[in-house]
């Protein structure tokens, strides 16, 4: 099995107000992020709050009638960032998971079929890593296998998601995609405004 830990917890310091909660299409933008992992076959989906944590969980209120998710509360938030979230979303998941892929909250831009590419490199290769790759830029989500997930846990709140691939850069198999939305995310009230669905 394959699970996802989807990072919710972000501050949204420069949007000005929780952006994962804001309008996509016809749901928000976490809730895209969601369904677009329900629709690539994520066996087990982990969504780690943070900041606006109420909001945050109302704009999940749709999806969570449909796909069963997790959700956890990174309590540290504000000292761990996305390493602690990463960190909390990994040790909520089932014993049967056997790897998990690295999601952004704020990228309702990721195509599905990157989510699949990435998937299908995992099972047919077991690589430790994998890293979706536009013009050699590397992107999310990517995959760990279980047996590096010590590695993560063990990293401490000095340290990044970036010091641990280059840790095990010997590891990771890079999946070229064909579109630059694996390097995009939704910072800013720009951002938004060109990035969302006409």
């Amino acid at each position: 099995m394959i699970g996802a830990v989807v990072l919710a917890a972000g501050q949204s310091r420069r949007m000005g107000r929780p952006k994962l909660c804001l309008p996509w299409g016809k749901t928000t933008i976490l809730g895209h992020v969601i369904d677009t992992l329900a629709a690539a076959g994520l066996d087990e989906i982990v969504v780690v709050t943070g900041a606006a944590r109420q909001e945050v969980e109302a704009a999940m209120a749709a999806q969570r009638e449909r796909i069963p998710l997790h959700v956890v509360h990174n309590l540290a938030y504000m000292q761990t960032e996305m390493l602690g979230s990463i960190q909390t979303g990994l040790r909520a998941f089932s014993d049967r998971v056997e790897a998990a892929l690295i999601v952004l909250g704020d990228q309702p831009q990721v195509q599905e079929r990157t989510v699949k590419l990435v998937l299908a490199a995992y099972k047919n290769h077991q690589a430790g890593l994998v890293i979706p790759s536009y013009n050699q830029r590397r992107g999310h989500p990517w995959l760990a296998a279980r047996h590096l997930w010590p590695s993560l846990l063990a990293l401490t709140p000095t340290q990044t998601p970036r010091d641990f691939l280059h840790l095990h850069a010997a590891e990771i198999l890079y999946v070229p995609v064909e579109d630059d939305s694996i390097l995009k995310d939704v910072d800013t009230p720009e951002e938004y405004a060109s990035e969302k669905p006409k």
